[in-house]
């Protein structure tokens, strides 16, 4: 019996998720768009991820195992066993609302063929499932963005997309080098082919967990500025626009920062955010870096004062010499 060609095709790289993948599943299942597969791809589990899809009876569940080679692998295998002209992305700790698909999909119904990607905006929650809160500003409306705005920062998690498979065809696999980021440098690559549209009301919970790869400050680092260095090389700006590439500069300094500051690193969190003040001291277009005015201002000044009070906590701890 032939397989039905469903519109949408739902890959979700699973590498010892299981914890988490049955309500990534079922957020899937309960979509109000209902022409739909899921296809999880075990990137070489060690736990209970197999045994958890196969309770599924619904035959739009497929289950697909490899050794593990990584997520973009993992997708890269998604996108090759699917057909549909449509594929979604789902990681296997986020989850989404009812009508995500139904809301970017009828989006794609008014628009025409060059507009190849859509997401929509996000709520973050923590490891059960309650919301975080946080910054929406200009990632809460609907708005084009361009290939060059994803280079100034990703704008979109994995799991808020759906691509035409054209997109995909287009454009290449994930790339199998970066260790992270490679999101973010798929949707330069589109963006440098086709429209990209997002939707400002939030669909998805992005489940936020101490295992996230976004933890890992020294991989983020390295692969945040292999991604630079491809967008650079594709010349998504050209070389001489020395203002563009130093504002990307200046925020991926400005993130690292960050990505330093939450490890506990305060000297490293300082120095990179006073680099990025140097390198580009003013961004008054929040949609740039999606943060409040003045937010670099005060993440340094957060910086600084870390750095300073955490030699004095370790100098107050420490016992004293006996002689």
């Amino acid at each position: 019996m032939q397989r039905v060609i469903p519109t949408v095709s739902v890959v979700i790289p699973a590498y010892n998720y299981g914890r988490y993948l049955r309500e990534a599943l079922d957020s899937v299942l309960a979509q109000t768009f209902a022409d739909l597969e899921a296809v999880v791809v075990d990137d070489g589990s060690t736990d209970d991820t197999a045994a958890i899809v196969r309770t599924y009876a619904d035959p739009r569940v497929r289950y697909i195992y490899q050794a593990n080679a990584g997520l973009s692998a993992a997708r890269n295998t998604g996108i090759r066993e699917t057909r549909a002209p449509f594929i979604a992305l789902l990681d296997a700790d986020d989850m989404w609302l009812p009508g995500m698909l139904a809301t970017v999909m009828a989006r794609f119904a008014e628009c025409p063929p060059e507009v190849g990607m859509i997401a929509c905006a996000s709520t973050r929650v923590d490891e059960k499932g309650a919301p975080l809160g946080g910054k929406t500003f200009a990632h809460s409306r609907d708005r084009w963005f361009t290939a060059r705005d994803i280079v100034l920062q990703n704008r979109f998690m994995p799991s808020t997309v759906v691509a035409r498979r054209q997109a995909y065809a287009a454009c290449g696999d994930f790339d199998t080098t970066l260790r992270s980021s490679e999101d973010r440098d798929m949707w330069i690559r589109i963006g440098s082919r086709f429209r990209i549209w997002h939707i400002g009301a939030p669909q998805v919970l992005i489940r936020k967990h101490t295992s996230n790869m976004s933890k890992h400050a020294d991989r983020m680092r390295v692969n945040m500025w292999k991604v630079i260095g491809k967008a650079y090389a594709a010349r998504v700006a050209p070389w001489w626009n020395f203002v563009f590439w130093l504002r990307v500069t200046s925020i991926f300094y400005f993130q690292n920062a960050w990505m330093r500051f939450d490890e506990g690193r305060f000297l490293g969190a300082l120095s990179d955010g006073a680099l990025s003040l140097v390198l580009w001291p003013a961004f008054p277009d929040r949609s740039e870096l999606n943060e409040p005015s003045l937010f670099r201002i005060r993440g340094f000044l957060r910086f600084a004062i870390a750095a300073v009070a955490s030699p004095c906590r370790r100098s107050k701890t420490k016992p004293a010499t006996v002689l």
